[in-house]
This record gives C-alpha cells, structure tokens and sequence, in this order.
C-alpha cells in the first residue's frame, strides 16, 4: 500500500490535500505522450505522473511515475509550473476528495521501450501537441497551455 491509501484507511473520505507531479514528456516530432488511464478519469487521456510517497521530491515523484506508468527513463526535467486550488479539486467514484497541488515538468530526454503498465494505462501514445484529443481533463489542458506559451 501507499501513502495516500494508508491515509484514506485512517481519514476516510474528507478532503485532503495532496501533491502529485506530472511530465510532458515530447519527441523529437514535437508531439507529447498521452495515456488513457485505468483509473480516475477512466479512458480519459492526461499526462503521465501521480502523487507523491512519503520521503521524496516533486522531481522523484515525476521519475518514479513516469516509469511506472511507461516504462521510459526521464532525463533533465525543466519546471513548467505548480498548479494548485480549487481547479484541481477531484472526488473520485468511491467518494474520496482531494485538492491537488501538482508540479508539472518537461522534457524530450527519455530512454528505454514504451510499455503499457496495465494496472495503470489503457494505451500510451505520442500525439501532435496542436491535434489533443478532447477528453483530457481540464487541469492537464491548462498545462500543456503553459507548456506551449512557454516554448514561443
């Protein structure tokens, strides 16, 4: 077990405040890698990441899930931004709510073969940064649009 559900299993279903990190990660045709998750929000589209363990950094948080999820290596990270209030609030279908503070990073350093962590992922695919399918949750939208306005 985790952190965050040793947590739920003493609080419950209340609010809490959690930190995740998530990476865009791009290739070199310029297009980032989505995955269409197992989990909360069910066959949406996001970006890979997840929330912190006990004892690590924003930065390990993004490496440790990026492999999880994907199987890739992360090289040099470079911060997007940390995204917090009340647009990344979540109650999932079980009734657990959380507001999560994310820090978004991003790279196009990864090595190693992309493979679809089942308990985690639908599919894992790179797709044209201006070409996003639509359902991607509204919090990630918002940092691939501060991705791109940093990267004019």
């Amino acid at each position: 077990m985790g952190y965050v559900e040793d947590l739920r299993k003493i609080v419950g279903h209340i609010p809490l405040i959690l930190v995740g990190a998530v990476v865009i990660i791009t290739n070199d045709n310029n297009q980032i890698l989505l995955q269409k998750r197992m989990h909360h929000p069910v066959g949406r589209y996001g970006l890979p990441g997840g929330l912190m363990e006990l004892g690590e950094s924003t930065l390990e948080t993004a490496q440790r899930e990026v492999y999880e999820e994907t199987g890739l290596t992360v090289g040099i990270l470079k911060l997007i931004d940390v995204f917090s209030g009340k647009e990344n609030y979540i109650k999932t279908p079980n009734g657990d709510e959380f507001y999560v503070v994310v820090t978004a990073y991003w790279t196009n350093e990864f090595s190693g073969n992309l493979r679809i962590n089942d308990t985690e992922s639908m599919s894992l695919e790179f797709v044209n940064i201006d070409e996003l399918p639509e359902n991607i949750p509204g919090s990630h939208k918002e940092i691939i649009k501060r991705y791109k306005a940093l990267m004019i």
